[in-house]
């Protein structure tokens, strides 16, 4: 009898923990690597967490990748950059509105012997022309994020097709923008890279910014909730609590409140 009550109370108290566990508010967030590597969410997260109570899981991957994955319902807020790709995620209905968040630059950065001759020019496409004509050395990320797809247009604007010369002076990692920095550096290579990312490695070895201040090299970021109506196991309610926040006063200024080496990275531009 005492066996059966103390079991009886031990399922119940797992019970109770599992209700606890699953009520436990969060939600998860879709974002670009550059929020996460650069330490800016870091940095932000806490505040919100701590006003809110709702606890924000980062999941961070190329924007193509985080934007396939909202549209598989695995996250409740998409965070990216690539604007065009972000109209069409809400037209197509995946989303339910999309916010302008803040922005950032692009920066071309390569080594310091610069065999294209590009340095301390502020014209992307004469500098992807002269790397082409020099069969210098250009690694891509080549993974369909939001750097990569910035990239891609720059390379149409001049008329060249880097895709027939890869493998030769046109490498693709398929990997994130830390692990294409670390080739660049290890190979020597030009690679373009946004600039919180680049203020924020470590290995850099003889590698340093040579194109920068290009109008074409603004880099906007956008924040989405993930439509309920496509996928009802979204949390709607602590997704948009989130986006309101971001978009917000409280929001704004931690964004632009973030520095990395004494220099402010991004800068909120929500309206």
């Amino acid at each position: 009898m005492v066996r059966a009550v103390l079991r009886a109370a031990v399922v119940g108290l797992g019970l109770m923990a599992g209700a606890s566990f699953a009520e436990e508010p969060f939600i998860i967030v879709q974002s670009t690597t550059s929020t996460q590597n650069s330490g800016l969410l870091d940095y932000i997260l806490p505040g919100f967490e701590a006003e809110s109570g709702i606890d924000v899981r980062v999941v961070a991957v190329g924007t193509g990748q985080a934007i396939r994955n909202a549209i598989n319902g695995d996250g409740d807020v998409l965070l990216v950059h690539s604007k065009p790709a972000e109209e069409k995620f809400v037209a197509d209905g995946w989303g339910v509105e999309r916010f302008d968040l803040m922005y950032n630059d692009f920066v071309l950065v390569g080594p310091k012997s610069d065999p294209a001759g590009v340095k301390g020019g502020s014209d992307i496409l004469s500098a992807l022309k002269a790397i082409e004509a020099a069969s210098a050395v250009f690694v891509s990320r080549g993974d369909d994020s939001g750097t990569h797809k910035a990239e891609m247009g720059h390379w149409a604007d001049t008329g060249i097709d880097p895709s027939r010369a890869s493998g030769t002076w046109y490498r693709e990692t398929g990997s994130g923008m830390g692990a294409t920095l670390n080739v660049a550096s290890g190979m020597g290579a030009y690679t373009l890279t946004d600039r919180a990312t680049w203020l924020s490695f470590g290995n850099r070895g003889d590698l340093e910014i040579l194109v920068e201040a290009d109008p074409r090299l603004f880099n906007q970021y956008g924040v989405i909730l993930v439509n309920p109506d496509k996928h009802p196991k979204v949390r709607a309610k602590a997704g948009q609590r989130f986006v309101d926040w971001l978009t917000g006063p409280d929001g704004q200024v931690a964004i632009e409140s973030y520095r990395l080496q004494g220099q402010q990275v991004f800068f909120p531009n929500a309206r």
